[in-house]
């Protein structure tokens, strides 16, 4: 069996780690993977990105170029929107060269392919869905837009009131396409968004999976405490508050500025916070306690010492897909603290695993990140958050899950 990933990166982000993960959980096994990345970021010969000059130069201009049709609208929101208009990728017909068996496709978004070009993959396609795009008029994160039952129009994220609009375009172009693709799963890694895809009016006709991302459980394992405060120069009689995400600070979806807001009402002593994902800003935010700035991390092995050094991870997101950085975070036996909201549902057990905290109070999260740092069995919340990334997010479980879906689409292809 050939299997050819298509994702926008091959490292940075969310879904960029979780494509690769699931690519090299399957070489591991002995399937014939491959990945199509936008943006290549290391050396491996089993990922594929632009080669030449004019293709490195095109890449980069791509994520800019997608972004041109949103400039139109001056109240449009900082929030993505992709049109998936830009031509000339020759993404599909270099899907079709490789002639595979699946193909896998995860984030497509800035600029790597147009909505037309899914349609011109002669392969059956499973898509995992890393965000809402694949079914909305071009937003990636609908907070409590549901224009995506009917038909988009009138975005919010455009800041538009116009029926006729850029999303009401988009959509329309996603439904044209999608008539065309005969044999096509979806897969969501939450039960939230698998439920969100089913209900929609572009997907709903599809059959629909919810298969969580995996998790290498071994390279994200615990180490004590104490040893990976002093590999990050963090003080060890400090307890350490950790809140990560790609572009931490600037994404609104991320809920910083909640976070910000909740530490002001802890009432634990001797507290600190470690933010990773942003550097410290000019003019950093008015955090109510001492804050260090790590940057953006890549490497499983940084990462690993990170969770492990934290005492608690918050996770104060508005909507998750699923939420890998609470994975991740159980994994090197650290507690989640989040709201009890969308993809994280899955993932954290309230007061087993972490604290899922009343969706959007700041008060109940104070008081969740109280409860994990001032718990009594604190090591047995370490223990039981563990044990659920072994048993529910360990790449062997989730791979399996995978071959499942591929064996069923191609052999309802045959």
């Amino acid at each position: 069996m050939r299997v050819v990933h298509v994702n926008t990166s091959e490292s940075q982000g969310g879904a960029a780690r979780a494509a690769s993960r699931i690519h090299k959980g399957l070489l591991d096994i002995g399937i014939d993977s491959h990945m199509l990345v936008q943006s290549k970021e290391s050396d491996d010969f089993t990922v594929t990105g632009p080669s030449t000059r004019m293709q490195k130069a095109a890449a980069l201009a791509r994520p800019f170029l997608d972004q041109l049709p949103k400039l139109f609208y001056k109240n449009s929101t900082k929030a993505q929107f992709s049109a998936a208009w830009v031509p000339w990728s020759g993404i599909a017909n270099r899907i079709n060269a490789l002639k595979p068996d699946i193909v896998h496709l995860h984030w497509i978004g800035e600029g790597m392919m147009r909505i037309e070009e899914i349609a011109q993959i002669k392969s059956p396609i499973v898509w995992t869905l890393h965000d809402s795009w694949a079914f909305t008029g071009g937003c990636h994160v609908r907070f409590d837009c549901k224009k995506y039952f009917e038909g988009c129009e009138a975005c919010p994220v455009l800041g538009s009131e116009r029926k006729s609009d850029l999303s009401s375009r988009v959509f329309k172009r996603k439904e044209k396409a999608y008539a065309k693709i005969g044999h096509l799963r979806i897969t969501a890694p939450s039960n939230w968004l698998s439920s969100s895809a089913a209900e929609s009016k572009l997907l709903g006709n599809r059959v629909v999976t919810t298969i969580p991302i995996p998790l290498e459980t071994s390279s994200f394992s615990p180490i004590d405490k104490k040893l990976a405060k002093k590999l990050l120069n963090l003080p060890e009689d400090k307890r350490i508050i950790l809140f990560g995400a790609k572009n931490a600070l600037g994404d609104h979806n991320k809920g910083f500025s909640l976070l910000i807001d909740s530490l002001g009402k802890i009432e634990t002593q001797d507290v600190e916070l470690l933010v990773i994902g942003s550097s410290k800003p000019a003019s950093p935010p008015d955090v109510s306690i001492k804050t260090h700035y790590l940057g953006t991390v890549h490497d499983n092995i940084t990462l690993r010492i990170i969770y492990s050094a934290a005492d608690v991870s918050v996770i104060p997101s508005y909507q998750e897909a699923f939420g890998q950085a609470a994975t991740e975070s159980m994994s090197c036996a650290t507690p989640v603290v989040a709201f009890g909201t969308t993809g994280l549902l899955d993932i954290v057990d309230h007061k087993i695993t972490g604290y899922l905290a009343e969706p959007y109070s700041t008060t109940d999260l104070a008081k969740g990140i109280d409860w994990v740092l001032s718990n009594s069995d604190y090591e047995t919340l370490c223990r039981s958050a563990r044990k659920k990334a072994i048993h529910a997010f360990d790449v062997s479980v989730v791979i399996e899950a995978y071959l499942d879906t591929y064996r069923k689409i191609l052999n309802s292809d045959s």
